[in-house]
């Protein structure tokens, strides 16, 4: 079977592999949702789901600084990996070893769904009962929450992802994404990330995009002030990549913001927000209960 990864990348596989890493949390996840979970003999320090396999499989480090060797010394037939999670070097240096890496970079809801059915396939289990099940329900969600959308007014929602410095996210981001198909409006859409900080702050000017190049510009670094000019009516502080704590929110609720004057400023879980495909099949569920939540 030949597919293609989200790199355009071309993997050929003879038969489904057998000894697998996953670098990227909702992968394990994702693998052991498909029922393959005994393939997994390596995992990062990050892939916390399932619990089961979390405890049975060893770590090889964290998604940003794998020990590549660690990774060899397992013998993978194959790498699941993804383009923003992991590092360019540490991906390639594991190609050149001849591993097989498949690398993923869904950057919306609909985008990791497809990619749970890819993995399916690679795995050869796209024809079990459980797996079409799974991935009938993760589409349905999906189209029920299209649906919803174009019958409502979206909420307009900041989602920061980090305190210091205070950074959000751009419309080409999943979890932009998610918000949106849930019928929450990013706040932050528009707004690409300047380099250096202090330009993407306001105080200095930017780099022209000759001299950014391919660096990411979809997680800008706002102010406070920008927030407020934006008056989000819902503020959402997801656990992870930054777990947001009582004193943060405290910081977005004394904002002369809607959001903080109807006291929709809100925790909610980061797994639900960003892992895509199998955690997206009931996730989605539970982002549009906390934006109607507060839709009143």
């Amino acid at each position: 079977m030949r597919v293609f990864d989200d790199r355009e990348r071309v993997l050929d596989f003879a038969a489904p592999p057998k000894r697998v890493v996953s670098l990227v949390p909702s992968d394990t996840l994702n693998i052991a949702a498909l029922g393959c979970g005994a393939t997994i003999v390596g995992r990062t320090d990050y892939c916390e789901l399932p619990t089961g396999i979390a405890e049975r499989v060893p770590s090889v480090g964290g998604t940003k600084n794998p020990r590549v060797d660690d990774v060899l010394s397992l013998s993978p037939d194959l790498v699941v990996a993804n383009q923003e999670e992991n590092t360019k070097g540490d991906l390639e240096a594991l190609a050149q070893r001849g591993v097989r890496v498949y690398i993923a970079f869904p950057k919306r809801v609909a985008d990791g769904l497809a990619h749970l059915a890819k993995l399916a396939r690679i795995f050869g289990v796209e024809r079990d009962a459980a797996v079409r099940h799974l991935l009938k329900q993760g589409y349905e969600e999906h189209r029920a929450a299209e649906s919803a959308r174009g019958r409502t007014r979206p909420l307009r929602v900041f989602c920061p992802i980090w305190m210091k410095p205070l950074m959000t996210i751009h419309a080409d981001t999943f979890i932009s994404d998610m918000l949106d198909l849930c019928g929450a409006q990013n706040v932050f859409a528009d707004r690409e990330r300047r380099y250096p900080l202090a330009a993407d702050l306001g105080r200095a000017e930017a780099l022209s995009p000759e001299a950014i190049r391919d660096r990411d510009v979809r997680y800008p670094r706002v102010t406070l002030e920008e927030v407020i000019e934006r008056a989000p009516e819902l503020i959402v502080l997801p656990d992870e990549p930054h777990p947001f704590t009582g004193e943060d929110a405290a910081v977005f609720q004394a904002l002369p913001v809607p959001a903080s004057k109807a006291g929709h400023v809100v925790p909610t879980s980061g797994k639900d927000l960003c892992w895509y495909g199998a955690r997206s099949v009931e996730g989605i569920a539970r982002v549009r209960s906390f934006v109607q939540s507060a839709r009143g």
